[in-house]
């Protein structure tokens, strides 16, 4: 978008040539599209088609939209002046479709495992663990956070393409990758679980809202006790469900925060790019050196599940969701500090320019930042949310991602030279307060997060196993290279009976991960 689509040898390859600004508000415009539209996507999965049906829509119009990128900038249609307006249509249809799956896939993800209580494993080593449904998930989004990674290795190739043979074939690329994924999608669907649509919970989810609105805002004066005693009113639902849109409400609350994060992480995805086409390049690619965010994902996820929660588990230190969120923060402003630094040379430098792979280090901060503190928000987003909203919650999500965006777009004015030290200085300065005023506000659920795990099923649980066991010694460690399951390596498993003629056991954990 940025750079004309006449260029020399060694130049930044481009097709539209509408200058940084212009491209960044559309990029801006784009991501702020593509965050609002799981909106309506989540409230047909959550009240209508369910998730499986929902997400097969939205992956076809997210193909057509890849499909349309690439015709739209083969060198003839550019020539006849379809390059924007094809630009245009292409972003529309990939950020409804896109932003459509990304709202579903990760509830969808989550749903098939449906083991929800605890159970006591024997592994063939011989030794015991206890499952545990909220490591387990954890686990399973680091996963699907790597997988994705993964899959944006193809930018490697994709830059190549668009340097030395042009955006078509690097467009088409993406085009084939799309349908692959479409094909597997419907092949698939015979194994996927989908778990039956039980009724529209969003019309007394509204009322709930709108009843503690009412009420001082307060969502205990929504239960059906509290209205029925000091209102004299029967109400329609549950207080399990008030119950569940507090805890949903309360996620989104923790969410908001990730309105500056996302500011921030969207300038890797345009200033940063125009910062790096000012550097050496030595034949790399500018686009290319942004890759080492993906790279740094693939390297550093595996390394925190599968090294650093078990060392620190081992330990008896356990990361909650809150401050894995702050940590990750933290890794945000570094970038955002190492941007500020790099942005200095370049002015210093003056004619002199400074070897583009400096920047390499600032998407590895970006890397970190992201395995801690996005994993955890899709973790805590689906945990907190009503069992039929689980969609809907996440849509909110991404919601609050197209408001940083909005605000990144608001910011482009003021993104140029020579303000740009400045800039980036004013961005690590709003995430380091940012941090401190997320972790001062909410470090609580911490604690209350680590109460409900200790009074919940796992505290005093029937577990199904060949024999009752009785656990008077708590829980001693966590199996080190399983961060999904409690080791019972030191419980005492004295008093086996059985006991009303059934096989279960009573397991009292005083401990648990």
């Amino acid at each position: 978008m940025q750079h004309p689509p006449h260029y020399k040898d060694g130049e930044t390859p481009g097709a539209l040539g509408l200058g940084q600004s212009m491209a960044t508000r559309i990029y801006c415009a784009f991501y702020i599209l593509y965050y609002t539209t799981p909106t309506l996507f989540a409230i047909v999965a959550d009240s209508w088609l369910g998730h499986f049906a929902t997400m097969v829509i939205s992956i076809i119009i997210y193909t057509l939209g890849c499909i349309t990128l690439t015709v739209s900038s083969v060198p003839s249609q550019l020539d006849k002046g379809w390059g924007l307006p094809g630009l245009v249509l292409a972003m529309a249809l990939i950020a409804l479709g896109g932003g459509g799956f990304r709202a579903i896939v990760v509830p969808f993800i989550a749903d098939q495992y449906t083991e929800q209580k605890p159970t006591i494993k024997t592994l063939k080593s011989g030794e015991q663990v206890i499952t545990d449904r909220q490591l387990t998930l954890q686990y399973i989004y680091n996963i699907y956070f790597w997988i994705g990674n993964v899959g944006s290795l193809s930018w490697f190739l994709t830059v190549y393409l668009e340097l030395h043979t042009g955006f078509t074939s690097a467009y088409a690329l993406c085009s084939g990758f799309m349908f692959l994924a479409s094909v597997m999608l419907f092949i698939g669907q015979r194994w996927y679980i989908k778990p039956p649509h039980e009724g529209n919970v969003l019309p007394a989810a509204s009322k709930i809202i709108m009843c503690a609105c009412r009420h001082g805002f307060k969502m205990d004066h929504a239960q059906p006790e509290y209205q029925l005693a000091n209102r004299q009113r029967t109400v329609s639902w549950t207080g399990q469900l008030v119950t569940e849109v507090a805890r949903g409400l309360r996620a989104c609350r923790v969410l908001i925060a990730f309105v500056v994060f996302y500011v921030c992480f969207d300038q890797m995805q345009n200033n940063l790019i125009s910062q790096n086409a000012r550097m050496e390049t030595n034949g790399t690619p500018n686009d290319l050196v942004g890759a080492m965010n993906q790279v740094g994902c693939i390297i550093f996820a595996p390394l925190i599940q599968e090294v650093l929660y078990p060392f620190l588990h081992r330990r008896r230190i356990y990361l909650r969701p809150v401050t894995r969120i702050a940590i990750g923060f933290c890794f945000i402003a570094s970038a955002m500090l190492y941007a500020t630094l790099v942005q200095h040379f370049i002015y210093a430098s003056g004619d002199t320019k400074i070897n583009i792979w400096i920047q390499a280090p600032l998407y590895f901060l970006y890397a970190i930042g992201e395995v801690f503190a996005m994993v955890t928000a899709m973790e805590y987003a689906y945990d907190h949310s009503p069992k039929d909203m689980k969609a809907v919650v996440q849509a909110v999500s991404l919601l609050i991602a197209g408001i940083g965006s909005g605000f990144a777009m608001a910011l482009t004015p003021a993104a140029h030279d020579p303000l740009m030290v400045i800039f980036y200085a004013s961005l690590t300065g709003a995430m380091v307060l940012t941090t401190i005023i997320f972790y001062a506000l909410f470090r609580h659920y911490d604690r209350s997060t680590m109460k409900d795990e200790e009074t919940s099923a796992v505290a005093s649980e029937v577990f199904q196993a060949d024999t009752i066991l009785s656990v008077d010694n708590g829980v001693s460690a966590c199996k080190p290279h399983s961060t999904n399951a409690i080791s019972t390596e030191n419980v005492d498993f004295s008093g086996v009976e059985p006991v009303d003629g059934k096989k279960s056991v009573d397991v009292e954990i005083k401990s648990i991960v």
